[in-house]
């Protein structure tokens, strides 16, 4: 059923997570957007105070910087996103990993990170000590975990969609029947525009290459869904000849090698979109595409190859296409 002709799509946007957001939604023609706006950049605000180790007073810098051996009690917040890391880290047998932060300082990515280049193996070596998701010890009664000792988390390949998952459930509050929530390219659509018609969202993928690629382009129908990507487009640098991505491949302790171009997940939430998108990304593009289909996982891999640009699709992503873009 389309909208009332009262009602109009706004767009609202901002700053957060050292990236932007941007916020479209239907709302009548007479709202005052002010305070919607406030509100979004308020529950943003929320996730930078408890997971940005680029805040040295958030509460996970306070957890990476506490004694060996105490227990930290964590805000709601924190606590879901860190219980959804553990378990994707478990599911994925440590692909996934929020222990990494030492390692992404040392390769040049993080908030501590200086410039980038290639460390050297003894490095490594000595970074990977303080790493391990496996040294994570849960208390689900308290809402707390215990510092092992130089255990540093790092939250971001799953806190941007967390902050998507957070805004689209405020607005719900506020009264908005549909919304499109952007957090740095992570993405939830839920309710109808005016017109009836769902959010609908051209997949990302290597846009500088596109051009040659032998796949039409990929768009989604966001009834109620999340879309998360990853890949070596984003946050890489080169040096000698090798480009180095900013996913960290945790059971080498290195970035992923031959990373792809783009791994795209949709799932009900954009806090699991987007870390399975970093997991599935590690696994590579044939253990990748195996372990999303047998999970389930809608799951969108691109990846380069001598002739160009190659798309592998799971049978769960295929049947969230667009039929009517097609």
């Amino acid at each position: 059923m389309p909208m009332p002709s009262h009602s109009d799509i706004a767009t609202l946007g901002g700053h957060s997570m050292g990236t932007s957001w941007s916020v479209k939604l239907v709302a009548p023609r007479n709202r005052d957007l002010h305070p919607l706006h406030a509100g979004i950049q308020q529950q943003l605000d929320r996730v930078v105070a408890q997971m940005s180790t680029w805040e040295a007073r958030s509460d996970i810098s306070r957890y990476n910087r506490a004694d060996a051996g105490s227990w930290q009690v964590l805000p709601d917040d924190f606590w879901r996103v860190l219980q959804a890391a553990h378990d994707v880290a478990q599911r994925s047998d440590g692909a996934f990993d929020p222990t990494l932060g030492p390692l992404l300082a040392l390769w040049g990515f993080g908030a501590d990170a200086g410039r980038q280049r290639v460390p050297g193996a003894a490095l490594v070596r000595e970074a990977a000590t303080r790493c391990g998701w496996q040294r994570l010890q849960l208390d689900a009664q308290r809402q707390a975990v215990v510092q092992p000792g130089g255990l540093h988390l790092d939250l971001s390949a799953i806190a941007k969609g967390y902050g998507v998952d957070l805004v689209g459930r405020w607005l719900r509050t506020q009264d908005v029947a549909a919304a499109l929530v952007e957090v740095g390219g992570e993405l939830h659509g839920y309710g109808r525009k005016p017109d009836g018609q769902p959010w609908r969202v051209l997949v990302e993928s290597a846009p500088e290459e596109d051009a040659g690629a032998d796949y039409p382009p990929r768009v989604l129908a966001l009834d109620d869904l999340a879309v998360a990507t990853s890949g070596d487009r984003w946050h890489r640098y080169e040096q000698d000849g090798t480009r180095y991505s900013h996913t960290l491949d945790p059971r080498r302790h290195a970035p992923v090698a031959a990373a792809a171009a783009a791994v795209t997940v949709i799932h009900r939430e954009a806090m699991l979109a987007d870390a399975w998108a970093t997991a599935l990304t590690v696994m590579g593009a044939t253990v990748g595409p195996a372990f999303a289909e047998a999970q389930g996982l809608a799951a969108r891999f691109v990846q380069r190859g001598d002739e160009g640009l190659a798309e592998t699709l799971s049978p769960a992503f295929r049947q969230h296409l667009d039929a009517s873009a097609t």
